[in-house]
This record gives structure tokens, sequence and C-alpha cells, in this order.
């Protein structure tokens, strides 16, 4: 069987979630299908790093162009438009037009869209079956979270329009895979009743566990992410100005690494970096988290399921964080992590996992069970494998048209 993929990204080097979450796929559907890629990026790479890229798929090519964001104009006539503004000004005529010609000369069985972005161009293609992976609902619909009443209404019509965008898009999507219970409910509001509907969470590689690294550093903390990526640089900012004090004052050697692309301008934001090493971007950032004695995850905004606490756990290494940093998680408080939501209970959790011994053990044992359990990438993999081949399968017994695949 031969998949088209449509990315958002190129997958290498795959130093943030979303990129992890494709290269596990592609290293999935790859053991049982051929794949070509074809990567829709507005946000440039670097395509000399390819290796794994070149291994797992028959071709790979991506296509880039400049970000533009929406002008007011843009905005306001969304009020007439199916398209959300961000949609219509990141059309590209010419992304549109090489997808249509690989359709026509692969005949693929399916067009797999991951990530809402790249579904716009996978949503008319004529007689191909289509799966759109991964919409990314959940941080819009909270959009009562918004601090005033006029923030507030501008929020929800962003939610209420890209709901009804989703809607619309998925009338020609025989399934949809989501990461979490919450992105499920929220779909299955959306699509038609003959969409297969899946969850394909995130996951971690369950290999080399704990000691395989070197033994953990003590009082050291870690953070991996991005600080580029905006809800990374407020977790940071955050945990430096309201949390880490708390800590310092009463454990004063304790240090927080950061790992992750970072620019200047974003550690001149930052309110101190006393007792903090910025490592910037780690090509293989397990080491430096199975390193340490305790990952934060201070999260406050942001979407999808955490990749970083995931695999914190698969390597052993306790984690800290705000219910936002595990949201769509089935961790337990106290037993797989310890999850905190105001600044002094933070720090308190944080100083209770550098203290005891105990207690890091008991959370480094648990923490990676739950993993291997339930977030395994290759069981996760295999997931999204058995979905391509239900998709294709019930669409063969089909007369022509459009599929009629129910919810599971």
């Amino acid at each position: 069987m031969r998949i088209l993929v449509l990315t958002s990204w190129w997958p290498e080097p795959a130093d943030n979630g979303i990129k992890l979450r494709i290269r596990h796929l592609l290293r999935a559907i790859a053991r049982r299908y051929e794949i070509h890629l074809v990567a829709l990026t507005h946000d440039g790479a670097d395509t000399t790093q390819r290796q794994e890229v070149d291994q797992l798929c028959a071709s790979a090519i991506m296509l880039s162009a400049p970000r533009r964001n929406p002008r007011r104009r843009d905005v306001i006539a969304s009020l007439w438009h199916t398209q959300p503004a961000s949609v219509r000004v990141r059309w590209e005529p010419q992304w549109s037009a090489v997808v249509r010609e690989r359709v026509a000369t692969l005949k693929p069985d399916i067009v797999l869209a991951v990530e809402l972005s790249t579904a716009i161009y996978a949503h008319d293609l004529p007689g191909v079956v289509r799966i759109l992976d991964d919409p990314e609902l959940v941080e819009l619909s909270e959009w009562r979270r918004a601090p005033s009443p006029a923030r507030k209404l501008r929020a929800w019509l962003t939610w209420y329009r890209q709901c009804s965008y989703v809607r619309y898009l998925l009338r020609s999507f025989a399934a949809c895979s989501v990461v979490s219970e919450a992105e499920l409910d929220l779909v299955r509001r959306l699509a038609p009743a003959n969409t297969r509907l899946a969850m394909i969470p995130n996951g971690a590689e369950i290999g080399e566990g704990p000691g395989n690294w070197g033994e953990p550093q003590p009082d050291t903390l870690i953070y991996p992410g991005s600080l580029t990526y905006s809800a990374n640089l407020d977790a940071v900012h955050y945990f430096l100005n309201s949390i880490f004090p708390h800590i310092r004052r009463r454990r004063p050697d304790v240090r927080l690494r950061l790992t992750g692309r970072v620019e200047p301008e974003h550690l001149v934001a930052l309110p101190s970096l006393e007792g903090v090493d910025v490592l910037g971007f780690v090509p293989d950032i397990r080491s430096e988290v199975a390193r340490a004695w305790c990952e934060v995850v201070p999260l406050r905004e942001g979407s999808g399921t955490r990749l970083k606490v995931l695999e914190a756990l698969a390597l052993g290494t306790p984690v800290v964080s705000t219910p936002k940093g595990v949201e769509g998680l089935d961790l337990e408080h106290g037993r797989h992590v310890m999850i905190a939501d105001t600044p002094e209970s933070f720090a308190d959790a944080t100083l209770r996992v550098l203290e005891q011994p105990e207690l890091r053990a008991q959370l480094a044992s648990q923490g990676r069970q739950r993993v291997v359990e339930r977030y395994d990438w290759r069981v996760i993999g295999q997931q999204m494998n058995d979905l391509l081949g239900e998709v294709v399968e019930r669409y063969r017994w089909m007369a022509p048209g459009r599929p009629r695949i129910g919810n599971a």
C-alpha cells in the first residue's frame, strides 16, 4: 500500500513535539507500507538533514514559503469566508499544484495530512482516500479562560470559526486521528457520522532505561523545550520569576538546565538567569534528561500532549508539572508525576522530589511503568497502521463515491 504523507514540518532534526510525532509515525508506517513525503513549511528547514527521512520514505520533498500573518481586513473578511484568515493568507497555489502532481503520479491508496494546516491541500483531491491526524482543537476550546470580556469574545469568535472550518474539512476525510480523549470529544461533535475517529496518542521510545546515561546529578532540574515557541518561553519565564526563587532560597545549589533552540532576544526577556545553564539545541537530549534529578514542566498554555513529559518518564526522570503540562495524559499525581497549580505548590513539590530519595525512586519507577503500559511508540505506531489498513479495506468494498466509515 502506498501512503502520501503531508506534513507542516521537515522531520529532521526532531527537535519539537510535532516533529517527534511525525518521525515516529513515519517509522511505524514504513514498517508496513510505502511512504512518499511532502513537507509544506512556513518555518524553513535544512533538508541536508535527511538521513532517516531517506531511509523511511520512497520519496521526500520540502516546499517552503514565508509565513504571512493575517491583516485586519483579512480577519474581518472571515465573517463570510469558510476558511479562517490564517488559512487564506497562507494558501500557496504552487503547493497545491505539487500535491496534485504527486497524487496523479503516485496514485496513493491514502493521503495522510498531519496537522490541520496541511488538510487544505488534501481536502479536495479527486478520488483519494484522506485521513487527518492531530487537528489540535483543545487549546482554542479554552476561550473562557481569556482574561477580559473583549479578549474572551475574540477568543470565542476564533474558536467558532475554527470549529466551522474543521466541520467543513471533515466532510471530505474518511478518518481523523487525535492525540487525547479531550480532543476526541471535540472532534466527535464536528465530524460527520461516517467519519472514522481514532485516538492515537503521543508516546515515548521505550529503549534504554534509567542508569544507561550515567548517574543523575544532584540538585539538577531540566526543562527541554525550544524558547522560540511562545508556550515554552512563557513556561520558563513563569518558573524563573515565580517558582525558582522559592526553590533556591531553600536549596541554593539547585540549578536549572534549559535545552532547545533559543535566540538572544528570548534570553533578554527572561527575569533572571542566576542558577541557570542555557545549553541551547542538543542533538539528543536523552542524556541530559536522564541525568537530571527532576524535569520541571511549568506550562500554562499550548496544545497537544507533552512528549517531553513522556520522554522523561521513559528515562526514569521524575516530573513536576502544572495541570496544563500533563493535559491529555493518563498520569496520577503522587504516583506517576507531581502536579501543582500554584507557584508555591510547584516549588514545594519540586523540593520534595529533590529532598526525598524514596519519592524520586517511586516516581521514576511507576512513571516509567505507566509509559511502558500506555505510551510505547511501537504500540502507538501499530495503532496508526491498523487505522490506515482499516480505512483502505473498507473503501475497497464500497461502491464509487465518498467512503462510508462509521465511528468506533
